[in-house]
């Protein structure tokens, strides 16, 4: 009888589903990789997405999950829909109305808007969040109706625009309501009044799409909910990397891991590499400082035989381990054969 298979090291791109939380998802491949007879494999996820999120998720197996903390620290990239007339506890569709508004903004004054929120912004959470509060969960509080107050945090928008990609009508006046066109300048003209809008970032970590979404709406002078949350990338990862739910079940079901698994290194993007020689990588294995070979200057992948032997930090000339690998010396199975 054959035993577990060989401990798999790299990332599975998910595609995860609405209304599936991030930790349902690393449960769930952790059985898929046991029916598929791997055994007990380390797995972490890189960058929760709340529940009503959709999109990429990150999973990191086995050595990977030594580089899911820079995933965390990773920049994001999402889709989000922001329906205008109501807000909510949870700046979502799960909670309550709080507030609202008959004023619909023109599609011009979202565009004019967006350079506003682009760059380093100042915003605060939403009380429905995972952040602790004197040591427990702000959502906790919330929900047992506690009035949750966070602190305002810098976090940086590198992108904001359109999904539509369409040209509004540009009109003079900033607001409209949803009993006339009060544009005085050129009455004649079609004003193209949003119920809602959907909109791409490109943020930092520590950026709250919601939070984002409310203070669009008060900066056109109404409020808003998100109705849809897409994550399209998530650091070097995109959606077109990503497997459905199903795919992943076909893996417990025999369907090779490999055709989805991605490298270790996939996690490194822009990071450069560096092949060490013999000595030199056993050295880095061991937690020795490394010196020669030509070291790059920062922050490089040491390599050996196209296996990664550890996250490396050079000043040129010498180089100490940030984060070592404990994967499989190839050179030395050949040894061995």
């Amino acid at each position: 009888m054959s035993g577990p298979a060989a401990s798999p090291h790299g990332w599975l791109i998910l595609d995860k589903p609405r209304g599936f939380g991030s930790t349902q998802a690393v449960s769930a491949v952790k059985r898929v990789l046991r029916e598929a007879g791997y055994g007990k494999v380390k797995v972490g996820h890189g960058g929760t997405l709340d529940p009503l999120a959709e999109g990429v998720l990150p999973i990191a197996l086995g050595e990977a999950t030594k580089l899911a903390g820079r995933m965390l620290d990773a920049s994001k990239v999402y889709h989000f829909t922001i329906a205008f007339g109501e807000e909510t506890a949870t700046l979502d569709t799960e909670g309550e109305v709080v507030a609202t508004s008959d004023r619909r903004p023109p599609l011009a004054a979202v565009a004019a808007i967006l350079p506003h929120f682009t760059g380093a912004i100042e915003q605060v959470p939403p009380a429905y969040s995972a952040l602790k509060v004197d040591g427990r969960r702000a959502y906790d509080r919330a929900r047992e109706g506690e009035t949750v107050e966070l602190a305002s945090r810098t976090v940086t928008v590198h992108d904001l625009r359109m999904a539509s990609g369409r040209e509004p009508v540009q009109v003079e006046s900033a607001f409209a309501t949803t009993a006339g066109r009060p544009d005085p300048f050129d009455p004649a003209a079609p004003l193209e009044l949003a119920d809602s809008v959907t909109l791409v970032a490109h943020v930092s970590k520590g950026t709250y799409v919601r939070s984002l979404a409310r203070d669009i709406a008060h900066a056109l002078g109404t409020v808003g909910h998100v109705t849809y949350l897409r994550r399209v990338k998530a650091g070097p990862f995109r959606e077109d990397q990503a497997i459905s739910l199903d795919l992943l079940n076909e893996i417990g079901k025999g369907a090779p891991l490999e055709d989805h698994l991605l490298p270790l290194e996939a996690g490194l993007d822009g990071i450069p590499a560096h092949d060490l020689d013999r000595t030199s990588a056993q050295a880095a294995r061991q937690g020795r400082v490394v010196s020669g070979n030509a070291l790059p200057d920062g922050l490089f992948l040491a390599m050996a035989d196209g296996v990664p032997v550890a996250l490396m930090e050079s000043d040129g000339a010498t180089a100490k381990v940030v984060r070592g690998f404990n994967l499989p010396d190839t050179a030395k199975k050949d040894e061995d054969t």
